[in-house]
């Protein structure tokens, strides 16, 4: 079903670190944090992701755009993720992206965010979290930018979001420590073809930094053209499952509120 072509940076195996001195146990009792994070509203999500995330007892969140087909059909499916405990993130309505970029060549005249209001991007961000809300029930969520886009006719709408989300995902890969994080630009490693070493090896490099590694993956084993093999994908889970004693897992909602309250206190 994706007909899109990305033009994406070279992703190098060393995150860049913000952190400096850190506690050992300051992400809830462990040494560093680990999200894994779905975009897109795939199939593969549900059928591929999903069980590999619940077999390894692992908590995801997964961004949806509630306007694509496989919201839609899946709807049954989509709900009972949210029922067992993993997050169902906005992700808009539509997708809409600045137009006019390199490799931005499938965003279409009526979803180009540059022609677009910053009132008309939050009404469909608002309209997206209801419509979630009707299917989880929740009334607290992340969102994730998409494209990592945050301006809609030139001017940034994360400001007037921010009532609306407990955090919001960016693409700048980055560690950092819970005072460090912005909580409306959540650094996060795009995955994108990287090998089960070059995964793991970002695990034990948060482990040594004390900081959130946030993983942002959109096609497993295939169905986008930003992928990653689902081999690769579950080597990974299983990398984290043995790193346990040093690692919080668990959805970025539970995550940015953990930030909010640390950052709160340290005020």
């Amino acid at each position: 079903m994706w007909k899109r072509t990305w033009q994406l940076p070279v992703f190098l195996l060393a995150l860049s670190v913000a952190v400096s001195s850190v506690a050992a146990d300051q992400w809830q009792g462990k040494r560093a944090a680990v999200v894994f994070i779905y975009d897109d509203t795939l199939n593969v999500h549900l059928d591929k992701v999903a069980p590999a995330l619940d077999a390894h007892n692992f908590k995801g969140t997964f961004y949806l755009a509630v306007g694509y087909p496989n919201f839609q059909a899946r709807l049954d499916a989509w709900r009972a993720l949210a029922n067992n405990g993993h997050e169902l993130g906005n992700h808009t309505m539509f997708h809409p992206c600045e137009g006019g970029m390199p490799g931005r060549e499938w965003v279409s005249k009526e979803r180009d965010l540059s022609t677009w209001s910053v009132a008309r991007m939050v009404d469909e961000i608002t309209m997206t979290n209801t419509m979630l809300q009707v299917l989880d029930g929740k009334t607290k969520r992340t969102f994730a930018y998409t494209c990592g886009d945050t301006k809609a006719g030139g001017e940034s709408f994360v400001a007037p979001i921010k009532q609306l989300f407990v955090g919001a995902r960016g693409v700048k890969a980055e560690l950092q420590s819970p005072q460090q994080v912005d909580l409306f630009d959540i650094r996060s490693v795009v995955v994108a073809g990287q090998s089960a070493q070059q995964l793991t090896a970002m695990v034990d490099e948060a482990i040594a930094a004390g900081g959130l590694l946030v993983f942002l993956f959109h096609g497993v084993g295939g169905e986008h053209p930003i992928d990653v093999a689902l081999e690769s994908h579950n080597a990974l889970l299983d990398y984290v499952r043995a790193k346990q004693q040093q690692l919080w897992v668990a959805p970025m909602v539970d995550v940015a509120e953990y930030i909010q309250a640390a950052q709160a206190q340290s005020k």
